[in-house]
């Protein structure tokens, strides 16, 4: 698919909102047809645009504690240190990212104790040569 048009920008724009919003209520606040904002999502989806509609849940409801773990990687095996984290069921997201470090690690648990496990686990992962670890307080915005 070619870049997204204005018109699936909007949409985007109100399913980042409520992708629960109905096709109908959709399609009234962008003054559209049913069939067409219907056409735009299947055709979002079948692109890779859309990957998924997600449920976000409340941080009182997510487990108990998350870190952001940042880790200087050997640039020989990255590839299998990055699908070797992506194997840890406490892994939430793996980043690669520029600086001094060469990847961004978000990681939950639901006790410090079970997340010192979690952190011990991704240190030990080949091909991590060095990390930082920073406890994650409190959500203040998260668009996604």
């Amino acid at each position: 698919m070619a870049k997204p048009t204005q018109r699936d920008e909007d949409l985007l724009a109100l399913l980042r909102v409520n992708a629960r919003e109905s096709v109908a209520a959709l399609a009234r606040k962008l003054g559209l047809s049913r069939s067409t904002v219907q056409d735009r999502l299947r055709r979002l989806e079948e692109s890779g645009v859309i990957l998924g509609y997600d449920v976000r849940l409340a941080e009182d409801k997510r487990p108990g504690v998350s870190a952001l773990v940042l880790l200087e990687a050997e640039q020989r095996t990255i590839a299998r240190t990055i699908k070797a984290l992506c194997e840890i069921p406490e892994v939430e997201t793996v980043y690669t990212v520029s600086g001094r470090f060469d990847l961004a690690v978000v990681a939950a648990a639901h006790t410090t104790g079970d997340l010192d496990m979690v952190l011990d686990h991704i240190v030990g992962v080949e091909g991590v040569k060095r990390a930082e670890s920073s406890v994650i307080l409190a959500t203040k915005l998260d668009r996604r």
